[in-house]
Order: C-alpha cells, then structure tokens, then sequence
C-alpha cells in the first residue's frame, strides 16, 4: 500500500480511535441503562447480527434499485418477518421491528400497515368472536390474509368525520353495501393496497334505515389470495412516485356497491343487530384508544432514528479536518470549532430527551391499554381510565408533532453539517430526511394534531379553573396564581445552571400561555360564537401553547428519566439534561422574557452557559453516540463507520455501484449531435484595433 493510501487509512481511524480513549462514563453501562438492561442490549444486538447476515436484508445497494426492484426485495423481508412473527415472542418482534423502523423505514412500514394499523383495528374494534374470527384466517399469521388500513380519502384526511365512503346496511340479505360516491371519496393513500393487501380495515359511514351514524370501521375482502384478481367492484390503482418509502405500495381504492356480510362490521363498540338496530356505545371515547398507538410509536420512533442521524453527522465531524492547520500540521476537526458544537450538541441533547419523553409516554400507553382491556361502563374505575385516555390522547397529539418535527430538524441539520457528502444518497443520509418526513403528515398533520393538543390545554385550563384537580403532564394548571408570579432569583450564572431554575421556568411559561389561550377562547366565547369557532379564532395561541407544552414536557421526562441513572452516569446526563433545557429557552427567549421569569441579563448568562456546554459536551459526543449501539450495518452509511475508515468506504461504495467513466450509452443520441453541430455565422464581429 502507498504513502498517500496509507494516509487515507490511518488519518481518519486515529481521529475516530482519539475520541474513545478516555470516555467519562462507562459507555457500556449507558448502552444498558437506555435499553432497559443488558438484556436487552444483548437480544438487540443478536438480532442486528441476524440482519447483518441474512442476505434477505441486503441494503448496501438499495440507492440504485428501481421501483418494482425495491418493492420486491421489500416483500422478501416482509415474509422474512412473517416467519418471526409466528418463532419469537411478541416483546422479542417488538424489538425487531424498533430495529427495523431504523434500518429500512420503508419494509417498516409495510410491515406496520398490517399488524399495527389493521390487525391492531382488529384488535382494538372487532369483538372477541370476530377477533378469533380473522386469527384463525390468517390475520396474525400473514396467511391468507395481508391487510391494509383504508381510512384517508383524497378528499379528506384529518377530519375522519368528514369520510364520504359508506357501509348502508340491506336488512333483506344480512350485509353491508360499501360504496364510494364521490370522487374525493376514493381511498387514497392506502399503503399496502396498490400490490400487497387481500383485505382492508374499511373507514365509511354507516347508514342504517335512512340515518347516518357516522364512521365505522369494515373488513373488506380486496382480492383472491390466490390468483390474486381483485373482487367484484372493487377498482385499485397505484399512487406512483412519492418523496420516500418507495418500499411501500401505496395505493388508491374505489368501491361500486361491494357486499360484505353484516359480521364484517367490527363490532366491539358499536353494533347491528339482524333486524337493523342500532347499539351505540355509551362511552364513544373508548373506541379511540386504539388509535393513540401510531402516534405514541412514531415519538419512540423518533428518538431511534435522531440517534442514527447523529451518529453518523458526530464521526463524520470527528474524523472531517478543514482549515486551521499550520503548513505541516492537520487541519482542525470540524468538530472542533465552536459553531459547529453549538450546531450539533443541542441537537444530541434533545435526542435523549425523545429517548426518555419516548419511553414514559410507550409506558403510559401500555398502562392505559390494560387497564381498557377490563373496563365496563359500570366499573368503579371507569372515571379514572378516563382521565388517562384523554390525558393520553391530547399528550400524544402534541408529542407526535413535536417529536417528529424535532428529527425531520435534526436529520436536515445533520446531513447539512456534513457538507456536500452529505447530500449523497450513499452516505444515507438524505433518504433519512425524505423517509422520515411523512411522520410529520401521516396519523394526524402535525399542525393539526398540535391545535388538538392546545385545545385539550385549554380544557384542562377551564376545569383547573373550575377546581379540578389535574394530573399528569398539566398538574402545573393546578395552582396559576402562584406559578404565574414566580421570577427567577438567580444572582449569578452558576444559579441559573441549575434543573431545578429550569424545571421552574418552564412550569411558568407553559402556565402563561396556556392561560392566554384560554382567556382567548372564553373572550370568543363571549362575543357570541359557538365553541368550535370560539377554538378556531384562538388557533393561533393554542398552537403556541402546545408547542411551548411539549418543550416544557420533554424537558420534565428527561429530568425524571435520569433520576433513575447509575452514580457512574448521571453527570454526564445533567449536562444533556441541562444543555436541552437552557438551549431551548435561549432560542425560544420571548416567552420566558415576556412572562417576567427571566430578566435580559440572565437570559445571557443562559446563552454563555449554552455555549459552554456544548464545548464540554463536545468531549464527549463520540462516546455518547457509541452508547446508541447501531452496528455499521444498521447505519449502513460510509460516514458513519465505527473505525473511522469513512473515505476509502465511501469511494468503494460509489465505485462499485458506478464503475469508472465509459462513453455514455446515450452519447451519440444526445451528447454528440451537441459537440459537432454545425454553426453557421451570418456575420463577423470585427474588433477595432488600438492605435
């Protein structure tokens, strides 16, 4: 090997190698304690080695497939994962499919589509006959059936009310007759529909003797598992080309009169009897529990894939010398400069406050989940479960915007920082962004979902006021007139470092505009309108409100996450903890200075603080990063190598996809005609000679 090839190897490794040799905590116990356990740290690993080696997961080359070549390979894993849904545990496939989420979004989602969207319909509405029903189908199995999940309509998406599909029961033949009658009736979006699915959990409105009682959910044959030919009625086309997760099928469905047997109506809430009446459920707001899961999986999903981003942007900063260097010497890191400290450090705290915000809201939803699985109107607990389903799904309608708009942020910021490398799709990281970024749109638009969370704010604002006791996430509402007094008292920088100064701080912004947006909606109220147009005319502050609440409570999970931290490792997550908290208020410094809780000049000794810690986090950002756990072959990215050898693995990779340069096959079609064309010059410019 030459001097210059040479080089290449032993610069970039040492730069990586520097960065591990004195870490300030145990790295491996950090690994353990976010896992879980090392338990977990161990199946986690097993099961990226099974990846790793099963050629099924190939994924070096999947920037230069076509579309039907992505999609096959995509339903190649889909039937790898069919073979560990029915040989491992479900917590064992739970962590599989976390892997997944991050190594391949795309076979993630299909795979998602059935068992979280339509099996968990199934789950979550048919009753325990029609459970039992579908299961012994083949619904658990993906034998026989492979679902999809039909509720969004290319004219409506966020207001599931509004669908115009519908289920219109003839009492003479005992069935449903599913129908689109409009246009902007037509299934859109269906993942799974285009060239997958043999049946879809169905969203339309139910029309029984006449009346409309709005939307239920339908099981809806789509073709034969055999042959494959779609149903009697039933119109199915491709969506096409879209912004990322080319591995899902998305498609459009219509239906003209489609029968169905009245059975394949879920049932567990609502229900049809034979003679056509109607059994509403007395507490409607059960039948949405099922529904919070796709938003309480995308804020863990968030974390996971933020961890990714970083990695790979804090070894490739770690590694990436520019300028600086004196003739002789190496350049400077570019982790070394302080701008790029203060570009990526807060972006690796706030990625362990999703970790922790992540695991309390997945607990929350566990625990909410057994407690509806047992509960009847008359049960002693049903107020209770209540108030935790609603503390749930407001809390997770603004944690589902707040997280995913957080990591689409951090992967855009990551793969700038790593400049024009960056924008290779070899590198991974722009097929980061463009498959991440439908979590903002999907189970809810961010922006809408964030107004949902404002508007639960201003519920819990109202019944605080009414004397209510609140819990949760809201109990600061408890007590305003001595939240929204407090100032902070720090006479030096070294106080207003503190978590207990911040905790404080944002328990008061959070009161502050929670309180204004409800006095915004009882002013509207006032003036005469109705209550929906009332939350309309105050959308702009509940949104705020929401946003500023979720900031507020990511903060909250994180300082009561690392409480239960070994001794070894808390230090280390104060700092996080910290630089999360005090960057947040520095770039959102309005609230804080508006509401009088911090004054102009302590406000700059966050900002001083904020810097500081990004240069002491700096230190450690490689053995953080290391703590992620992802193996080279789930970050599947040349800058993100664990031993540094990112140059000689970044040219191999686009080597071996593009071989060195050869005549173009187009270039006497198009690059030709182009270089020997004929110009005809009608007259000659003539230069005047100087004299």
């Amino acid at each position: 090997m030459g001097k210059d090839s040479q080089s290449l190897v032993s610069g970039p490794m040492a730069s990586l190698a520097e960065e591990r040799e004195t870490p300030a905590f145990p790295v491996r116990e950090m690994t353990y304690f976010l896992d879980g356990g090392e338990k977990q740290t161990l199946l986690k690993e097993r099961i990226m080695l099974q990846f790793e080696r099963d050629p099924v997961w190939q994924v070096d080359n999947q920037h230069d497939l076509s579309l039907q070549e992505i999609r096959e390979r995509t339903m190649a894993k889909v039937r790898r994962a069919a073979y560990h849904v029915a040989n491992e545990p479900v917590e064992v496939f739970k962590t599989r499919m976390e892997l997944i989420s991050v190594l391949d979004p795309g076979t993630w989602t299909r795979i998602g589509v059935h068992y979280g969207l339509f099996f968990g319909a199934l789950t979550g509405s048919a009753n325990p006959e029609q459970l039992s029903y579908w299961v012994q189908r083949g619904a658990l199995s993906l034998n026989g059936v492979i679902g999809c999940f039909a509720m969004t309509e290319l004219g409506h998406g966020s207001n599931v009310a509004g669908l115009e599909t519908t289920a219109t029961f003839d009492e003479a033949s005992d069935e449903f007759i599913i129908h689109t009658p409009t246009l902007t009736a037509t299934k859109w979006w269906i993942g799974g529909a285009a060239q997958t699915a043999t049946h879809s959990v169905v969203f339309a409105r139910l029309i029984v003797k006449g009346k409309d009682y709005g939307v239920k959910n339908f099981v809806v044959p789509l073709r034969n598992p055999e042959t494959f030919e779609l149903k009697p009625g039933i119109v199915i086309g491709d969506i096409g080309a879209k912004m990322g997760r080319h591995g899902v099928d998305n498609g459009w469905i219509q239906f003209t009169h489609v029968r169905i047997p009245r059975s394949y109506m879920l049932m567990k809430h609502a229900k049809v009897n034979r003679n056509g009446d109607v059994t509403e459920p007395p507490l409607q707001q059960l039948a949405y529990g099922a529904l919070i899961q796709g938003r309480v999986s995308m804020v863990v999903d968030s974390a996971a894939v933020a961890k990714k981003a970083l990695t790979i942007a804090l070894r490739y900063a770690a590694i990436r010398r520019q300028f600086g260097g004196k003739p002789g010497e190496q350049e400077t890191k570019i982790l070394d400069y302080g701008i790029h400290q203060y570009r990526l450090m807060p972006l690796l705290a706030q990625t362990f406050a999703l970790h922790f915000t992540g695991l309390e809201v997945a607990r929350m939803y566990e625990e909410l989940m057994d407690s509806m699985a047992t509960l009847s109107p008359d049960s002693k607990e049903l107020g209770d479960v209540l108030e935790k389903l609603k503390e749930m799904h407001g809390t997770s309608a603004g944690l589902k915007a707040f997280s995913t708009w957080s990591t689409l942020s951090i992967i855009n910021e990551c793969r700038q920082s790593c400049g024009g490398h960056g924008y290779s799709a070899y590198t991974g990281l722009a097929a980061l962004y463009s498959d991440f970024a439908v979590h903002c749109t999907w189970e809810g638009d961010n922006t809408i979902l964030t107004m949902q969370g404002g508007r639960y704010l201003i519920s819990c604002y109202k019944e605080a006021k009414a004397g209510k006791k609140q819990a949760g996430g809201v109990a600061y509402l408890n007590d305003l007139a001595s939240v929204l007094g407090k100032t902070c008292a720090a006479k030096t920088l070294a106080e207003v470092e503190n978590l207990a100064v911040i905790e404080e701080s944002f328990w008061v912004v959070a009161g502050n505009v929670v309180r204004r947006a409800g006095e915004d909606f009882e002013a509207a109220l006032k003036s005469g309108l109705k209550e929906d147009d009332a939350f309309e005319e105050c959308s702009q502050a509940r949104l705020n409100a929401a946003k500023i609440h979720s900031t507020a409570y990511l903060f909250h999970r994180f300082k009561s996450g690392i409480q239960r931290a070994p001794p070894q490792l808390y230090p280390i997550l104060e700092k996080l903890c910290l630089l999360y908290g005090l960057y947040q208020i520095s770039e959102h410094s309005g609230p804080f200075l508006q509401c009088g809780y911090f004054t102009p000049k302590q406000i700059d000794w966050i900002r001083t603080s904020t810097s500081r810690l990004c240069r002491d986090i700096r230190h450690h950002a490689i053995p953080l990063t290391d703590s992620f756990n992802y193996s080279d072959f789930i970050l599947n990215s040349p800058l993100g190598r664990y031993d540094g050898n990112i140059y000689e693995a970044y040219f191999g990779k686009v080597r071996s996809a593009h071989p060195a340069a050869a005549v173009p096959e187009y270039f006497y079609r198009q690059i030709h005609p182009v270089l020997n064309r004929k110009m005809e010059v009608e007259d000659e410019l003539e230069l005047e000679e100087e004299e």
